[in-house]
């Protein structure tokens, strides 16, 4: 199983990190050993000063593809989750400045929150998926996958030309604007609509 993290896919998001608008989509990946489960406590890592939150609509893949074709992709995922790409932005910085790559930052343990899974034929239109993050009870991230740069089955199109896609792949889309920091005694609770997704602290 591999976790394939999808970068600015979201206009604003991009724009807050003062980052350029991709013309395709921007992929990078965390092991297993980054995945939080089960509501379980996220420990800040000694090695950075300022870990984000960027929460993120999860796709998994329950089909075993190669170069698919975005008219085929939706018969690759029959669920739509939510987690969250705890980014050590401290270290993101410093290694883009050097021109170095970004694991250090994002694949680090636990870095990859996963909630629960909702059948997609629930949430209807999955081009207006809503969904949300709370810290201590404050709206924080409010995103809507109407505004996603590249849409999930474009995702799966592009990523599978490079990557052959297994079933339990995960595929985290993308963040909405309104990243940033944690600090030990956090409450975090994640939303698809109504639907309460983790619920979890920082320690």
């Amino acid at each position: 199983m591999k976790i394939i993290c999808i970068g600015r896919n979201y206009l604003k998001h991009a724009r807050e990190l003062e980052r350029d608008i991709p013309t395709e989509p921007v992929f990078f990946m965390k092991p297993d050993s980054s995945l939080l489960l089960d509501n379980r406590p996220f420990f800040l890592p000694e090695f950075s000063k300022e870990v984000h939150y960027e929460v993120e609509l999860v796709v998994k893949i329950n089909r075993l593809g190669k170069t698919i074709a975005a008219r085929y992709a939706n018969r690759y995922y029959s669920e739509i989750g939510l987690g969250i790409d705890f980014t050590a932005r401290d270290l993101q910085r410093q290694l883009i400045e050097k021109g170095l790559p970004w694991e250090k930052a994002k694949a680090f343990d636990a870095s990859a929150v996963l909630g629960d899974f909702v059948p997609k034929e629930e949430l209807g239109d999955l081009g207006q998926i809503v969904f949300s993050l709370h810290q201590n009870g404050n709206l924080v991230q409010d995103g809507n996958s109407k505004d996603m740069i590249f849409a999930i089955d474009t995702i799966i199109e592009y990523v599978s030309k490079f990557v052959t896609l297994k079933i339990g792949d995960l595929i985290y889309t993308g963040t909405p604007a309104g990243v940033g920091p944690v600090a030990i005694n956090d409450h975090l609770v994640g939303y698809i609509g109504e639907r309460r997704m983790f619920d979890f602290v920082v320690k």
